[in-house]
């Protein structure tokens, strides 16, 4: 009985002194995955890429053969291989999952350390200010464009520009505050102000005049789109103001 020959695949990628095409190490890591052996050819030079770019009249690299046959770049290869493509104007809610993930286990974890059980209501208090914080540094990283995306959907902002400016930095503070649990007077009408705006903005844009549009709630590039998520944040805030003032 003999022994089947392996799977091969001819890979072209741009290695050079100063840029490793990442793509090209994800399409050579995932041919190895799928059982190919894989002649790894390396452009280490401009003028090689821009020559075997023009032989081949394709436009990036990397480029993978299979068979004699272009299967085209990284994505062509993940969908030749029956792998998902990430398609970059989908909406998707991962952003939100992510934060919410991580500050949930933050909260765990300090509840852990200040009182020996994970399992208490500071953790709970812990969970939404530190969303909140997580959050407004999301925003934070291009409040340009965030203020362009959220003057699409709140009230205030659209009636006052600057509010769109000021509110990422209104929502750091008010998280800092709370995960504190210092200047309540403070905190929490900062936080009960703009999550109540913020709660009747969407509530206007979406479930009354029907808008399908992208939230800012994880920045300005965000594809989550405006609705619950948003929603649920503002409640949150809404919640957690109510809260510490009755506390």
């Amino acid at each position: 009985m003999t022994e089947q020959s392996p799977k091969r695949a001819t890979l072209y990628r741009m290695v050079m002194p100063t840029h490793v095409c990442p793509f090209g190490l994800k399409a050579k890591y995932l041919l190895e995955s799928q059982g190919y052996a894989v002649d790894d050819h390396w452009l280490t030079t401009r003028a090689e890429t821009d020559a075997f770019k023009a032989e081949h009249s394709v436009k990036t690299t990397p480029q993978t053969f299979i068979d004699g046959q272009r299967i085209g770049g990284h994505d062509d290869l993940r969908r030749f291989l029956g792998k998902p493509v990430r398609d970059a104007g989908a909406t998707s809610y991962k952003p939100v999952v992510a934060v919410f993930a991580i500050t949930a286990l933050m909260a765990l974890a300090a509840s852990q350390a200040a009182f020996g059980t994970p399992f208490t209501m500071r953790a709970a208090e812990w969970f939404i200010s530190l969303s909140m914080c997580v959050l407004a540094l999301l925003k934070l990283q291009d409040v340009e464009t965030f203020s362009s995306m959220f003057l699409g959907y709140d009230l205030l902002a659209r009636r006052w520009v600057p509010y769109s400016y000021i509110y990422p930095f209104a929502e750091a503070g008010a998280g800092v505050l709370m995960t504190a649990g210092i200047l309540t007077w403070l905190s929490a009408p900062v936080a009960l102000m703009i999550g109540g705006i913020g709660a009747v903005s969407v509530l206007k844009a979406v479930y009354i005049d029907k808008r399908d549009i992208k939230c800012a709630c994880v920045g300005g590039a965000s594809k989550v789109p405006l609705g619950f998520v948003s929603l649920t944040e503002n409640l949150m805030m809404i919640a957690m103001a109510v809260w510490m003032l009755a506390k």
